[in-house]
């Protein structure tokens, strides 16, 4: 094996992905009773779920199908937040955190068997999570969120010390915790198996079809794009990190920051029986987080948090094949194959956002890295609000549209967040209080 120092900058999950649903620009001028604006997962989620219960739909994305976070991520099935419960229920209060909680508890499961159910061809794996902590102040809060989740019913597993090495391969970590019903898959194919189920229960998807404005039309809405338009009842925006100023203040609920990630050459099988055997997923606790699993192939999928779009600005490769060394250094000397990158919508919560900032328009965003599972479960949220499910029924707590302070300052400063949190994560292992 050769370190290979200039990987090819192309989306990895582009080259493995199952075909995409045949998709061509909107040339006309549709009615239909829901037109979504964004055909990632979220999307395309809504999509088979309103074509599903009957409603005419149409789907519009300014490229193609998948072609934004929902085709660059890692692909894990993270299932629970950074929050315990009971942080949960201080937030939103007991009913709707007691819905959001149960909703967490079920939803890798859910997500998998949403995958069984409609014959997606995505590469699942469903052989657990591993949160690792990469300091003992990290530890002490991971030993409070597994307390909290497991009184809740989540199914987690402590490891310490050899058993953490035994379960990852990797000598970085000495304390961790294994969500048993974790997971990965292939995020693109996933993406595309949605749209393609959407798309046989008569949903009309349309590509290179960017919407260029929103406006009410008596008591409906119409969305146009360059070449046609499309009125509807309901409108559903899920441009999540890749959202612009389509609708007013939406784009400054969030940060849009950036995932960079590589895929090595495929491991041997002799290294795949001792890093992230069997095919668990990891990531650990630092600010400039480190994740990792497997691809179908045996390729290793290595990432952590980046500048830009642009996989190797401010060191960004540097801090890809260091952590890489650092989790795993069996593989100093791995082959890259290729990196890419990905926007992560980031509220200051860390929890998705559903809105509804007029009668008829919805949108749901801000997945802050627990979008493989918690996509599926907003494109049923989603679903169950049009179709007239209460907001007091809902996974989701319907929020109002509220700006970020200082957004537009702290978004021009954003480029120079990962190489800080790559420091300071540095320093509180050194430190590690």
């Amino acid at each position: 094996m050769t370190t290979m120092m200039n990987p090819k900058e192309e989306v990895h999950w582009r080259t493995t992905a199952t075909p995409g649903p045949e998709c061509s620009s909107l040339k006309t001028n549709l009615t239909v009773d829901t037109v979504i604006v964004g055909g990632g997962l979220t999307g395309c989620r809504t999509a088979l779920g309103l074509a599903e219960s009957g409603m005419s739909v149409a789907l519009l994305d300014a490229q193609c199908i998948g072609w934004g976070a929902s085709g660059r991520s890692g692909g894990q099935c993270n299932p629970i937040w950074r929050e315990t419960p009971e942080q949960l229920i201080k937030r939103f209060g007991e009913a709707q955190a007691e819905r959001l909680i149960k909703t967490t508890i079920t939803s890798a499961d859910d997500l998998f068997a949403d995958i069984a159910k409609y014959n997606i061809d995505c590469d699942a794996v469903q052989a657990g999570w591993v949160q690792a902590a990469h300091n003992r102040s990290a530890r002490r809060s991971l030993e409070k969120l597994a307390e909290g989740w497991s009184a809740a019913g989540a199914k987690i597993e402590r490891l310490e010390g050899d058993a953490v090495k035994k379960a990852t391969g990797s000598p970085a970590y000495d304390f961790a915790l294994r969500y048993k019903v974790g997971g990965n898959v292939q995020p693109l194919s996933l993406t595309h198996g949605y749209a393609i189920n959407a798309q046989t229960k008569g949903a009309q998807l349309f590509s290179d079809s960017p919407v260029t404005s929103i406006e009410r039309l008596g008591s409906k809405w119409r969305v146009t794009s360059p070449s046609g338009s499309v009125t509807a009842e309901k409108v559903v925006l899920t441009t999540n990190a890749y959202s612009t100023n389509l609708w007013p203040g939406l784009k400054q609920t969030f940060l849009p920051m950036v995932s960079i990630a590589i895929a090595t050459e495929p491991l041997p099988k002799e290294l795949q029986a001792v890093i992230l055997p069997g095919k668990v997923t990891i990531s650990d606790s630092r600010l400039a987080i480190y994740f990792s699993r497997y691809d179908r192939d045996g390729r290793l999928i290595f990432g952590c948090v980046g500048s830009t779009d642009t996989v190797g600005t401010l060191g960004g490769h540097q801090r890809l094949r260091e952590g890489l060394r650092t989790v795993f250094p069996q593989l100093k000397n791995i082959a890259i194959e290729r990196t890419w990158s990905g926007r992560i919508a980031v509220t200051p919560e860390m929890m998705p956002h559903l809105h509804q900032p007029e009668p008829g328009i919805i949108a749901g965003l801000g997945f802050s890295g627990r979008g493989i599972a918690m996509t599926s479960v907003m494109g049923r949220t989603i679903t169950d609000k049009i179709l007239g499910v209460p907001d007091d029924e809902l996974a989701f707590p319907v929020s109002p549209i509220k700006k970020i302070p200082m957004h537009s300052l702290m978004n021009a400063t954003l480029p120079l967040g990962a190489p800080l949190m790559s420091i300071r994560d540095k320093l509180s292992t050194i430190i590690d209080i």
